[in-house]
């Protein structure tokens, strides 16, 4: 449900309006170096601000309440909490009546049989995701020979998406992107079969995140338009390096030393100004809605970081695992 991961395991707690969101991280080695510093960067990344994104800015300073001893990690579970300071939450009284096209508030409402926190999409936000790039920073410092980079390639449907997105402020809608995500220099057979392949988990985790719609590695989905003699990768050395990489780093399952490169496509943020249809569950009548609150036009721009830290969550795990 909310945790992940084998050895090196997350459970992710919290709703966009309550208290706080967090994440407790368990089977974290004992003394690796880590402070409130060393998560600034990657939370500044994913942060609101740039144009096209939320005008909602929290100050998103973690508070690590356990498992951090003298500045090195103890051994014991790390629990990091970030307080919600800055919710409006009037706005959403609405989707109680009339759940938003796009979003979670209609199955939400019927799991948790009208339970849920609903506000700002409750258990359900982005928001969450704050908590998975704390864990990712951790987690980075566990594989910290890989370098793992993630960065936004297309928006749109635009690599030079400035404009894209400036047009689609001014129609008051939204636009998706697709993120690439590289780590290297990949050890030689991180992953486990059957269930547990490189990809199966990176695409778990991977999913995991709102707005994931797709994902794939190396050539991907142009793979099933080559033939093997195109597709397949010549081992040029004993280390297995390879010619090309259209595997995009696994074989198998497993990694096979050559650069991780996987490809994932983010949705259009569900909440755009533009008047949209959606049921009123009252009346049940089908009635125009304008969704109100603030919203990202280009959530993608604040991805990247995210993907970072799934990456790295599960490379850590599949580290630990084979013993490294």
């Amino acid at each position: 449900m909310n945790t992940f991961g084998r050895l090196f395991r997350i459970h992710i707690f919290g709703e966009s309006h309550g208290p706080a969101v967090g994440i407790t991280l368990d089977g974290c080695p004992p003394g690796i170096s880590l402070s409130v510093a060393d998560f600034e960067k990657d939370i500044q990344r994913r942060k609101s601000g740039a144009r096209g994104t939320t005008p909602r800015i929290e100050e998103d300073i973690p508070n690590i309440i356990s498992g951090v001893f003298e500045g090195k990690t103890s051994g014991a579970p790390i629990c990091i909490l970030f307080e919600n300071n800055n919710a409006i939450s009037k706005e959403y009284s609405q989707v109680l009546e009339q759940p938003r096209p796009g979003h979670a508030d209609f199955v939400a409402a019927k799991k948790y049989s009208g339970f849920a926190d609903y506000r700002g999409g409750g258990h359900f936000s982005g928001r969450l995701t704050l908590a998975l790039v704390a864990a990712g920073v951790v987690a980075k410092k566990i594989v910290s020979t890989i370098g793992i980079e993630a960065s936004l390639i297309e928006a749109g449907g635009e690599s030079a998406y400035d404009e894209a997105i400036e047009k689609t402020l001014e129609e008051k809608d939204s636009i998706g992107g697709v993120i690439e995500c590289k780590a290297s220099p990949m050890p030689v057979a991180l992953g486990e079969p059957f269930f547990d392949s490189l990809e199966s988990l990176l695409s778990h985790l991977i999913f995991s995140i709102p707005a994931v719609k797709g994902i794939e590695f190396g050539s991907g989905f142009q793979s099933a338009r080559m033939k093997g003699s195109q597709h397949n990768d010549a081992i040029i050395k004993n280390d297995g390096t390879t010619a090309t990489n259209h595997a995009g780093g696994i074989n198998g399952g497993l990694s096979n030393g050559n650069p991780l490169v996987f490809r994932v496509a983010i949705k259009p943020t569900s909440s755009i100004g533009i008047p949209q249809d959606s049921i009123n569950l009252k009346s049940s009548e089908v009635q125009p809605q304008e969704i109100k609150g603030r919203h990202d036009a280009c959530i993608a721009l604040r991805v990247p970081p995210i993907i970072e830290a799934a990456t790295a969550i599960v490379l850590a795990d599949l580290y630990l695992i084979h013993g490294k």
